[in-house]
């Protein structure tokens, strides 16, 4: 699901860059790419697979 995620978030920054658009001061390019890259952090370490390395 995080990796969906991140793909949205890359074309939304991808969009934003090629048009040259900012939504006020908190959503620019670099606010949507940060986030997109957590996502994809958040996805490769397994949060919300539905499995955890801790079950006994």
């Amino acid at each position: 699901m995080f990796a969906l995620v991140a793909a949205l978030l890359f074309v939304l920054a991808l969009v934003f860059e090629i048009a040259g658009l900012a939504v006020g001061s908190v959503v620019t390019v670099a606010t949507l790419g940060t986030a997109g890259l957590l996502c994809v952090a958040l996805h490769l370490m397994g949060v919300g697979a539905g499995w955890s390395p801790l079950k006994k």
